[in-house]
């Protein structure tokens, strides 16, 4: 006869999370094995596909919902309206759904398959504009949604609100202060909107003396680093701060794919496009300090994982640089 166990009395979870609670804390990741070319160079990246919605842009994207609903801009019966190469559209449409808001977005019609997919997956609305005019195809086109209907629409307009780059003043910044004791000397990031850049650059300086903030952009208005801007021919975001920067630093789209192979094949990191240029970036910072017998502590960002970019045919090219 089979033995009748009594049921067991389960205590009450103590703290109970839902999946927005998620965002941020991501881990700070060593490159060691690409660091290693550099002596004297430590070189460390959030890891913010991390993120419940896959990317960096889980933080703005909830910064400005948040601040939409306390500033009594977006209410229950407003459509979350934005322009988005993706990411920031995919994190609308997570913190949509799990909040209870209609998500309506603009993309470049040449987003990738599988950001497609994940919109759809999430419930979102997708209006798609001409993919000869990237990104900022996209901010026009959905200037022209809102203002045929604006009553209908919240639009945080990611490029021009300062709770953009506040998420990350506010917990990406702090992050990386804590998690590297205060001994970051160098961050390095891409921009796209700038947020990242701008919010991370400014909570550092205050913090840390003598951190250098040195910024990146494609070499050419014409590039394949999705999300990316060329600032001198593109729509440039009112939240970017052309003075901030102690540097800026070109990459070209060939050595952002190799870098974003090299991550996987050396370091066993999968991730995407604007994180292997971020990486180009910050080993052209290492180098520079290798030559002039500097030693530092250099951070950049990963800001999303490869699962967006598996149909991209560059995973298949050449062994790395």
């Amino acid at each position: 006869m089979a033995q009748v166990l009594p049921l067991l009395k389960l205590s009450p979870i103590p703290q109970a999370f839902g999946i927005l609670d998620q965002i941020g804390n991501t881990p700070l990741l060593r490159l060691q094995n690409i660091d290693a070319g550099y002596p004297g160079i430590e070189i460390y990246a959030k890891a913010e596909f991390f993120n419940p919605g896959g990317s960096i842009k889980d933080r703005p994207a909830l910064s400005m919902i948040l601040d939409g609903e306390r500033t009594g801009r977006l209410t229950p019966e407003r459509i979350v309206l934005d322009a988005t190469s993706g990411n920031t559209g995919i994190a609308y449409a997570m913190i949509g759904a799990a909040r209870g808001y209609k998500i309506k977005l603009v993309l470049p019609s040449n987003v990738s398959p599988e950001r497609k997919q994940t919109l759809r997956a999430y419930g979102a609305e997708t209006v798609w504009s001409d993919p000869q005019e990237g990104s900022d195809g996209a901010i026009r086109l959905c200037q022209e949604v809102y203002l045929a209907d604006p009553d209908r629409y919240f639009y945080p307009d990611q490029y021009n609100n300062p709770a953009n780059w506040r998420a990350h003043f506010d917990t990406t910044g702090p992050e990386i202060v804590e998690q590297t004791a205060g001994r970051v000397t160098h961050f390095v990031s891409a921009m796209g909107t700038s947020g990242t850049f701008t919010g991370v650059s400014r909570r550092l300086k205050r913090d840390i003396p003598g951190v250098e903030c040195i910024s990146a952009q494609p070499s050419s208005g014409f590039h394949g680093l999705e999300g990316l801007k060329h600032m001198p021919t593109n729509i440039v975001p009112g939240i970017y701060d052309p003075n901030l920067a102690d540097g800026n630093l070109w990459i070209d789209t060939e050595d952002a794919y190799s870098m974003t192979r090299r991550l996987g094949r050396d370091e066993g990191i999968l991730v995407g496009i604007s994180s292997g240029a971020n990486l180009v970036a910050a080993c052209k910072v290492a180098r520079r300090l290798v030559q002039e017998g500097r030693s530092g502590v250099i951070v950049t960002v990963l800001c999303d994982g490869a699962a967006k970019y598996l149909s991209e045919e560059f995973w298949g090219e050449g062994d790395g640089i």
